[in-house]
């Protein structure tokens, strides 16, 4: 622990504050939009739990982070998993069924923010990653776990300053759902398995996917959502 008083230690936490900010503004749209449909004493838990668990999560996945994204079809995977929690959010957004307990209700918000903090960080974690490594080697595990835990209440902002902001603006929850769709089409065309076709047969065609896959997210969101009122109506 000799090297905290050391610059080079302050200059490793610094960095690793900022990287995380930085790229955790898709990850605070996610806790937004998933907090937004709970009633409003209950947000602030879902906010805090999820950002706070969201973290820990961060800190294993960069120890690991070497190794992750060298298997092929995870980003795949994680694309898919993304696009399903952007539609799903769409979808819940028009739900209030009373039958459900509230701590139900929070809880799966903390799970979607969770499962989605999971598959989008797999690139963050890389950066996050780097900056740890240019710190004192004994210290890596601590740099992460300081520098990681010091950016929840910038992250818990950001994710209280947006659902303020939805409140306001409802289409804002549109926009969110379709920025998941987007990050999931960039994690497809990113994979290893994919990634090599892409860049030599067809490289601007990954941009079309990417806009595809976010308008993709809102179409089928919405239209699920109607179908779902649809039925709804007509069970009444």
């Amino acid at each position: 622990m000799e090297h905290i008083g050391e610059a080079v230690f302050w200059i490793a936490l610094g960095k690793i504050v900022w990287v995380n900010v930085l790229l955790s503004g898709d990850n605070a749209v996610v806790i937004a939009l998933s907090a937004h449909g709970l009633p409003p004493d209950q947000r602030k838990k879902a906010i805090f739990g999820g950002s706070a668990a969201a973290i820990v999560l961060r800190v294993v996945l960069t120890l690991f982070a070497a190794t992750l994204l060298d298997y092929p079809y995870l980003k795949i995977i994680g694309a898919l998993l993304l696009f399903y929690i952007g539609v799903k959010l769409l979808v819940s957004e028009d739900e209030h069924d009373e039958s459900v307990k509230s701590h139900d209700h929070l809880w799966s918000a903390i799970r979607t923010i969770l499962l989605a903090d999971l598959v989008m960080s797999l690139d963050n974690v890389l950066a996050v990653a780097g900056a740890a490594e240019s710190g004192p080697p004994e210290l890596k595990l601590p740099l992460l776990i300081i520098g990681l835990g010091l950016s929840i209440p910038l992250i818990i902002f950001g994710s209280t300053l947006l659902l303020s902001v939805m409140e306001r603006y409802p289409g804002i929850i549109t926009l969110g759902a379709a920025l998941l769709g987007y990050v999931a089409g960039e994690m497809f065309v990113s994979d290893g398995a994919v990634e090599h076709w892409f860049m030599e047969h067809a490289a601007t065609s990954s941009t079309f996917i990417e806009i595809g896959a976010a308008i993709a997210v809102v179409l089928v969101g919405h239209w699920l959502s109607r179908k779902k009122r649809g039925q709804d109506t007509t069970i009444e």
